[in-house]
C-alpha cells in the first residue's frame, strides 16, 4: 500500500506539473479570447439563473441544475482547499486560485453548452450529456468517452465522497467532539435518502441548501474581515507580490516559489470551481431549456460565486488572521487553519463553520453522486445505478472513520485525468462553441430574459 501511495505521489508530480498547468489555465485563455470574453454576461447569467424555462426540454430548473452543480463545487475546496493552497503555496496561491475562476469562467461556459448540445434523451425521457456525450457524437472518440467516465466514477469517490466525508469528521470531532464514527453514520443515512431519488431529488435538495450555507458561510467571512479590516489592503499587496516573486518564511508562512504558489492556487482552483474538470457540464444537460446557450450562461455563474466570490474571501480572511496571529496556523492544516481563523467569532465563530462545512460537504456529496452515477450509466447502462448508489453510500462511512492520506493524493490525479479528456473535448471543438455563441447570443438583440431564440426559430 505505501509503494501504492508513493506511485500516487509520484504520479501527482506528472500531473500537476508544468504541462497540466498550462493546458488547463492555457484553455481558460483561449475560450476567454476565442468568445470575445464571455465573462462580460456573467449579468445576464445571474438574472437567468433565477428564471424557469418551462418551454425547454429537460429533468430540472435552470437554478435546479446550477444549484446542483454548485452543491458539488462549494465544499471542502472553499475550505480547506483555500487553507491547503495558502499553507503549501504561501499567500500568492491565493491569487492563482482566483485567476483560475476569472478565466474559469469560459471554460465552465463552453462545457454546459456543449453539454446541452449533445445531449441524449432516453427511452424513459431523461436527459443525459457531458463530456462523454461530446466526445462520443462531436469528435466520434468514444474510447475517450469511456476512460472519461471511468475517471469520473474513481474520482467520484475521492473527491466527492471519502475526502469530504473525512474533512467533516475531523472537524466535527474537534469541535463538537463527536466520534467520527456517529458522524460517519449520520452522513450515510442523510446521503442515502436523497440519492434514491435521483437528479430531481438531488436538486430539489440543493435549491433548498445551496444558497442558505453560501449566505451563512460569506456572513462568517465578512465579519473576520471585520475584525482583521486593518491587515485587508497589506494582505491583497502580499497576495499580489508573492503570486509572482518567491515568498520567504516569516510571519506566519512557509516559503513558496513562484511555480508552488502556481501549482497549489490552480490546483486548489480547479478542486473547487471544477471549471476544465468536466464535471459540472453533467448536471447542466438535464436542465430544461430552450438552447445550450441559457444554461451555458447560467452554468458559468457558477465558477463565478465558487472561486471569485467565496475562494477570495476564504482566502483574505485566512491571510488577514495569520498576518494579524503570526503563530495562529503553527502546526495545522486543511480545515483546521480556517477553524483558528473562525475562532475570532467569540463562541459561535467554529460553529458556524462546521455547520457550514457539513452543508457543504453533505451537498457536495450529493452533487458527486450524480457525476459518478452517470458516469455509471454510460459504461453499464441502468443496470450499474443501483450497486453504484450501494457502494457510494458505504463509501460515506469508510470515509469518516478512517485515515485517508492516500484518498486525497489520488483525489488530486482523479482530477488531472478527468479533465485531460475534457479539455481535448473543449480545444477540438471550440469552432462549435463559438459558433453556437454567434448564432444564438451575438447575432440576436437580447432583452431582459436573455437570448430567447430556440432551435425552431433559428431554423426559419
Amino acid at each position: 500500500m505505501q509503494a501504492f501511495h508513493d506511485f500516487i505521489i509520484w504520479l501527482n508530480g506528472y500531473l500537476w506539473g508544468p504541462p497540466i498547468l498550462v493546458l488547463l489555465f492555457g484553455t481558460h485563455l483561449f475560450l476567454t479570447f476565442r468568445l470575445r470574453f464571455i465573462q462580460r454576461y456573467v449579468g445576464l447569467g445571474i438574472k437567468l439563473s433565477f428564471k424557469k424555462d418551462t418551454s425547454g426540454e429537460g429533468d430540472v430548473s435552470q437554478f435546479g441544475a446550477l444549484t446542483t452543480a454548485l452543491a458539488a463545487t462549494i465544499g471542502t475546496g472553499n475550505i480547506v482547499g483555500v487553507a491547503t493552497a495558502v499553507t503549501l503555496g504561501g499567500p500568492g496561491a491565493v491569487l492563482w486560485m482566483w485567476l483560475t475562476g476569472v478565466f474559469g469562467i469560459s471554460t465552465k461556459y463552453s462545457e454546459a453548452l456543449l453539454a446541452v448540445k449533445y445531449r441524449v434523451k432516453t427511452s424513459d425521457g431523461t436527459m443525459l450529456g457531458g463530456p462523454m456525450y461530446a466526445l462520443e457524437k462531436g469528435l466520434k472518440m468514444k474510447w475517450l468517452a469511456v476512460l472519461f467516465c471511468i475517471f469520473t466514477a474513481i474520482a467520484s469517490f475521492g473527491i466527492g465522497n471519502m475526502t469530504q466525508a473525512n474533512s467533516i469528521s475531523a472537524l466535527a470531532g474537534n469541535t463538537l467532539n463527536l466520534s467520527p464514527y456517529i458522524t460517519g453514520v449520520m452522513m450515510t443515512i442523510l446521503v442515502g435518502i436523497v440519492i434514491i431519488g435521483g437528479i430531481k431529488s438531488i436538486a430539489r435538495v440543493c435549491e433548498k441548501l445551496v444558497p442558505f450555507m453560501a449566505i451563512c458561510y460569506v456572513i462568517g467571512c465578512l465579519i473576520i474581515l471585520a475584525l482583521n479590516a486593518n491587515y485587508i489592503v497589506p494582505a491583497i499587496a502580499l497576495i499580489v507580490k508573492s503570486a509572482f516573486t518567491p515568498h520567504a518564511a516569516g510571519g506566519g508562512f512557509i516559503g513558496a516559489t513562484v511555480l508552488m504558489a502556481t501549482r497549489y492556487g490552480i490546483a486548489r482552483g480547479m478542486f473547487s470551481n471544477e471549471s476544465g474538470l468536466g464535471s459540472a457540464p453533467i448536471a447542466a444537460a438535464a436542465a430544461q431549456t430552450k438552447n445550450p446557450i441559457r444554461q451555458a450562461l447560467v452554468s458559468a455563474t457558477g465558477t463565478f460565486w465558487d472561486t471569485v466570490v467565496i475562494c477570495l474571501m476564504t482566502g483574505l480572511v485566512l491571510v488577514t488572521t495569520i498576518m494579524k496571529y503570526p503563530n495562529i496556523s503553527e502546526g495545522l492544516n486543511g480545515a483546521e487553519v480556517t477553524n483558528a481563523a473562525f475562532s475570532q467569532i467569540p463562541v459561535i465563530g467554529p460553529i458556524v463553520l462546521t455547520v457550514g462545512l457539513f452543508t457543504f460537504v453533505y451537498s457536495t456529496i450529493l452533487g458527486w453522486s450524480y457525476y459518478g452515477e452517470r458516469g455509471v450509466e454510460y459504461l453499464f447502462g441502468k443496470k450499474g445505478i443501483k450497486p453504484y448508489r450501494i457502494l457510494f453510500t458505504l463509501g460515506v462511512f469508510v470515509g469518516a472513520t478512517a485515515s485517508l492520506p492516500l484518498v486525497w493524493d489520488f483525489s488530486d490525479a482523479a482530477n488531472a485525468l478527468m479533465a485531460i479528456p475534457n479539455l481535448v473535448a473543449l480545444l477540438l471543438l471550440s469552432g462549435v462553441i463559438v459558433k453556437e455563441t454567434k448564432e444564438y447570443l451575438w447575432e440576436h438583440n437580447l432583452d431582459k430574459d436573455g437570448p430567447l431564440i430556440n432551435d425552431e426559430t433559428r431554423a426559419k
